[in-house]
């Protein structure tokens, strides 16, 4: 359906010559927003004070900058003309979840055994808020209009129209045309699965499948509304990567649950009680 709503500003404030934009802003809002959660529950559970402030510091730049080589890799005909700044600028978007966590992940593993920390106890205590995170960072993506499906039908957009605000529909109009928000759906399933990790959480689960429960519930969900958008990262043609990561993912979380479990590696239950 065609459109001429006009965008939001990009920019969120601009000091002197230097403009910070709301990608940033909210990126960084939904960080401290879970560094917030996980410090708490950190506390609750006896960890050393700033345990997870001092991990934190080091993942989350680690985390961009794996995000960053990540997209750059599956989408290096759009950088390699130049200029070659492009390659560096995050703040017109294009950072990927996946290279995210694989950052994350190897930045925790390390930070674990050098502190003499379970990799998994430190794992169920972040992912809650890693969840929630993306949940608020996909609003990123909106506000610089990108992660979206195909275009809306003149029915499509009656329907949306009747739920969400103008805000939102005015953003979705793309270059005179308007999009599906796929974006809220994946801010919405990712909410929908931090409520079920804080869920499993109460039910003292084993040690390692709070996490494991994250990767796997948030893969399924990113594997669907994956198929529905425009401007997917591909493997090769036809094959969307990040479709091709969660079932990687899922497979990868149940098999290491039923591993685990047989084996007795998940030894002790989620607040370091013994497993009976």
């Amino acid at each position: 359906m065609k459109c001429s709503a006009p965008a939001l500003d990009r920019v969120f404030i601009q000091i002197g010559g230097m403009s910070i934009y709301w990608y940033g802003v909210i990126i960084a809002t939904g960080l401290f927003i879970g560094l917030y959660l996980a410090q708490r529950e950190a506390n609750r559970l006896g960890l050393k004070k700033d345990t997870i402030l001092d991990l934190i510091i080091i993942a989350a730049p680690v985390a961009i900058i794996f995000a960053r080589i990540y997209y750059v890799i599956f989408e290096w005909e759009q950088y390699q003309a130049g200029p070659w700044w492009k390659v560096f600028a995050v703040w017109e978007g294009g950072i990927a979840i996946h290279g995210a966590l694989i950052g994350a992940v190897l930045t925790g593993f390390i930070y674990a055994r050098v502190k003499d920390i379970s990799f998994f106890k430190i794992a169920d205590i972040i992912a809650p808020s890693l969840i929630l995170g993306q949940a608020i960072g996909r609003w990123g993506n909106f506000m610089n209009q990108e992660a979206h499906g195909g275009a809306m039908s003149a029915a499509a957009y009656e329907n949306f129209h009747q739920y969400l605000p103008d805000f939102i529909m005015n953003q979705m109009c793309i270059e005179g045309t308007y999009y599906y928000p796929t974006f809220l759906y994946e801010s919405f399933w990712n909410i929908l699965v931090f409520i079920g990790l804080i869920m499993l959480r109460r039910k003292n689960p084993l040690r390692g499948e709070i996490f494991l429960s994250y990767l796997m519930m948030y893969s399924i969900g990113r594997f669907f509304i994956e198929g529905l958008r425009t401007d997917s990262l591909y493997v090769v043609p036809g094959l969307r990567t990040a479709q091709l990561i969660s079932v990687v993912l899922i497979i990868l979380a149940v098999s290491l649950i039923i591993y685990r479990r047989k084996t007795g590696l998940a030894a002790v239950h989620y607040d370091g009680k013994k497993r009976k």
